[in-house]
Parts: structure tokens; sequence; C-alpha cells
């Protein structure tokens, strides 16, 4: 990262604002950079993952896009990594964190790829 790179995400993360939509989308890109490491892994180009699955490249390029759009169905996603050897895993794992307005702690659900046994 290049030192003005580095300078303006300082500044942009001092701000509160900033600070609380990027850390509400840290968890969607983890997601996405396990995602396309799966596939650059694989060796495979986003068209040969289409053609294993029956879809098109443009689709492949959504489902590892950050597009606040594009929700792929856990079903879409299975056929994804099994088409690069690996599988899917979902699980729900209790926050730390606790809600303001109270004391139940909050339950995200995690999405992982993880290479077939």
């Amino acid at each position: 990262m290049t030192s003005t790179l580095k300078q303006f995400r300082s500044r942009a993360l001092a701000r509160p604002d900033v600070k609380k939509a990027y850390d509400d989308l840290a968890e969607e890109f983890a997601f996405l950079d396990e995602v396309l490491k799966a596939r650059a892994g694989s060796g495979l180009t986003q068209a040969e993952v289409a053609a294993r699955i029956g879809t098109t490249q443009s689709a492949i390029a959504r489902l590892e896009s950050a597009e606040p759009k594009h929700s792929p169905s856990i079903a879409t996603l299975q056929k994804y990594a099994k088409a690069l050897g690996y599988k899917v895993e979902v699980r729900l794992v209790k926050h730390s964190r606790r809600r303001t307005t109270g004391s139940t702690a909050q339950t995200t659900t995690k999405v992982a790829v993880r290479r077939s046994a």
C-alpha cells in the first residue's frame, strides 16, 4: 500500500461513520477473500468454473464481487465450491459483542469455503 493510500485510509477510518461502515463489511470481505483465494488456488479461470457448473462467466464474476444486490444461494455456493474441489460450511457463531439496547448476544451466520478431503 502506498504512503498516500495509507494516509487516506487512516484519515477515512478516523471518521466514526466510515469506521462503522468498514467494520460492518469486514465479514463479507473476509468471505469474498476466501472465495477468491480458493479459485486462485484451484488454478481455474472464472470461465472454467462457469463451464463446470453450467453457468456464465459473468454469473461467476457477480458471485465473486462485493455487489450488494447479489446474494447467491447456498446451493450456488456449494456448486461453485465443488467445482474448485472445496465444500461450503455454514455455521452460526455467537458474537461476543452485546447489543446496546439489552444484554442479548447477537448471532451471526458464517459461511466458509474449505478444501474437500
